[in-house]
C-alpha cells in the first residue's frame, strides 16, 4: 500500500531518482529554467523549493545541507547570493511549471520548471545588467587609450634610443685609415714585403759590356 507515501517513483531505483532530481534541480539554478516530463517537473519542483528555503536562512548549517544535494560550488554560490535574495519577502511559490505539449517519439507530455521572476524583480535586474554593460565598455574603452599611449611611448623611446646608440657608436669607432695602393709595377712577397725589381735583359748586357 502506498499509505502516507506521496513521492514520485519515476519508474526508477532510489540511487537513480536521486540522481536524476540532483542533476534536475542544479541545472534548475544554473539556468534558471530546465525543460523535461511533467512528473518529473513536479518531483523537481518540492526539492528546488525547499533548497531555496533553506538558501534564504543563510546560515553554514543551511549552506552545508544544500551543499550535499546540489552539485558545484559555483552553482550552491549562486543560490545563496543571488537566487536567494530575489525571494526575501517572498513566502514560498519561488517556482512556475508551463506545460509545452507531447514531445515527438513517445508523446511524453513536457513542461518547463523555472523560477518565478516578479515585474518589479526584472525591471531591476534589467537595469543592473544595463549598468554593468556600460562599466565593462567603459573600462575597455579606457583599457585600450592606456595601450594606445603606452605603445606609442615606447615607440618613441625605442627611436631615440636607437637615434642616440647610432651616434655613440659613430662617434666612437675610429676611422680606418685605407691601406695605400700599390703601383702597377710594385710587387709584394708573401709577408707583404715589397720585392725589389727584376733588372731587364738589356740592363744585364750593358752591365756586362761596362765591365
Amino acid at each position: 500500500m502506498r499509505h502516507r507515501k506521496d513521492h514520485r517513483k519515476l519508474s526508477r531505483t532510489s540511487s537513480h531518482r536521486k540522481a536524476l532530481l540532483r542533476n534536475l534541480i542544479t541545472s534548475l539554478f544554473q539556468h534558471e529554467r530546465i525543460e523535461t516530463t511533467v512528473a518529473k517537473a513536479k518531483e523537481a519542483r518540492r526539492l528546488g523549493e525547499r533548497m531555496i528555503t533553506f538558501a534564504k536562512r543563510g546560515d553554514v548549517a543551511a549552506r552545508r545541507h544544500v551543499a550535499r544535494f546540489v552539485h558545484g560550488d559555483d552553482v550552491v554560490r549562486k543560490l545563496f547570493g543571488t537566487v536567494a535574495p530575489w525571494y526575501a519577502d517572498r513566502n514560498g511559490g519561488y517556482t512556475r511549471i508551463i506545460k509545452v505539449g507531447r514531445r515527438l517519439g513517445d508523446a511524453g507530455e513536457t513542461a518547463l520548471l523555472e523560477l518565478v521572476k516578479s515585474p518589479e524583480l526584472k525591471e531591476r535586474l534589467r537595469k543592473e545588467a544595463e549598468e554593468a554593460a556600460k562599466v565593462a565598455k567603459a573600462a575597455a574603452k579606457a583599457g585600450g587609450k592606456v595601450a594606445k599611449a603606452g605603445k606609442g611611448e615606447a615607440a618613441a623611446k625605442g627611436e631615440g634610443g636607437a637615434k642616440g646608440e647610432g651616434s655613440v657608436a659613430t662617434a666612437e669607432a675610429p676611422k680606418k685609415e685605407r691601406a695605400p695602393r700599390p703601383s702597377r709595377g710594385e710587387k709584394f712577397g708573401r709577408k707583404g714585403v715589397p720585392m725589389a725589381p727584376k733588372p731587364t735583359t738589356r740592363g744585364r748586357q750593358r752591365g756586362k759590356s761596362g765591365d
